[in-house]
């Protein structure tokens, strides 16, 4: 099984498309799809049902896609620590996070590397937590910036970054607004504006509903922290989100509200990396720009059940402390949010 083949077919199956396939790989479609023909004669098995308008992936192609993304994935890493000991930084660093992670300031980041490193190429993609887990758990990314709960995915491990508390959003007028704390309970006859199922913070607040026995009602699902702001300033309903996005500008006219002791659940921001295999020399060096990291010669970091908390569930958090090489981050880098669970002081969010 030649590696062309495999990338090949990793082309058609993320484009579902031949055409943009070969454009995408600047090769000949015709080229292409012999590829794509030999490797299913070899693995004896169809791979792809197609259609005149897209392609789409078999049962049999889907678990090759699996496994054929990890093999590239690993064959990129392998050249990448190779250039690293001969002092090289080149390839490609691939990376994904969730809108608004508090305490990682990832345009500041990328744009850092990008200067220290022009000759690596930076790809970046926005999507919720749980897709960009399976990203970095499949290959397709170096690593995520991801508020994760519950427990860990399959094939990731998770370097704790920070933890901020939920909060309540609503109006100036709404019936909550002048309450210093509510609960669960108290919320649950409202209208959510909410992020859909995949992002974190939709996650977290979910289990706490669940754990809590209340039910609740999402009328409203957007894919962005600006859009959540506006439905909720617009008066369509009440959202619980990470502070951090109630403290930014757009939510300055709204009402943020506190949960009971007995009800604050944590939000927590980690870096997701996979656990397979060592974290590529492009990812450590970014992951080594934040202090809280502490990610030294590929070693990860610190154990992120000590930053969770005495609220953290347990299995759900990834210790990366029997990797480690080197020290952890010095205190000095650390500091503590008003809850005393340890935050990061680096630069905030945008956008």
């Amino acid at each position: 099984m030649e590696l062309r083949h495999l990338e090949y077919f990793v082309a058609v199956a993320e484009e579902r498309h031949f055409t943009r396939a070969a454009q995408r790989l600047m090769v000949s479609q015709s080229g292409l799809s012999a590829s794509v023909r030999a490797l299913e004669r070899e693995l004896d098995a169809r791979l792809f049902v197609r259609s005149t308008r897209r392609v789409e992936l078999t049962e049999a192609g889907r678990a090759l896609f699996v496994e054929a993304s990890r093999a590239l994935a690993s064959v990129r890493s392998a050249k990448e620590a190779v250039a690293a000991v001969q002092g090289l930084m080149r390839g490609t660093l691939a990376v994904g996070t969730e809108q608004c992670i508090a305490g990682v300031n990832v345009p500041g980041l990328l744009a850092r590397f990008r200067a220290e490193h022009p000759e690596v190429e930076i790809r970046l993609r926005q999507a919720g937590s749980a897709a960009l887990a399976a990203d970095v758990a499949e290959g397709r990314l170096d690593l995520a910036f991801v508020a994760l709960s519950g427990t860990v995915p399959e094939g990731i491990r998770l370097l704790a970054l920070g933890r901020d508390r939920m909060v309540l959003l609503c109006r100036p007028e709404h019936r909550l607004a002048g309450r210093d704390r509510v609960g669960w309970s108290d919320l649950g006859g409202e209208t959510f504006v909410d992020f859909h199922a995949d992002w974190g913070a939709r996650r977290r607040t979910d289990q706490a509903f669940a754990g809590a026995g209340t039910e609740r009602r999402v009328a409203l699902e957007v894919n962005d922290v600006h859009s959540l702001i506006e439905l909720v300033g617009h008066g369509l309903g009440v959202a619980v989100v990470p502070r951090p996005v109630a403290l930014k500008p757009q939510a300055a006219g709204l009402r943020t509200v506190e949960l009971t002791e007995a009800d604050a659940c944590a939000w927590e921001v980690s870096a997701a990396v996979p656990d397979d295999r060592r974290t590529t020399p492009a990812a450590r060096e970014l992951l080594s720009y934040l202090p809280a990291a502490g990610v030294h010669d590929g070693a990860a970091v610190e154990d992120s059940s000590s930053a969770a908390g005495p609220d953290a569930e347990g299995p759900g958090v990834a210790s990366a402390a029997a990797d480690a090489e080197g020290p952890p981050a010095p205190a000095a880098a650390r500091g503590a949010d008003s809850s005393g669970a340890a935050a990061i002081r680096v630069p905030a969010p945008r956008g």
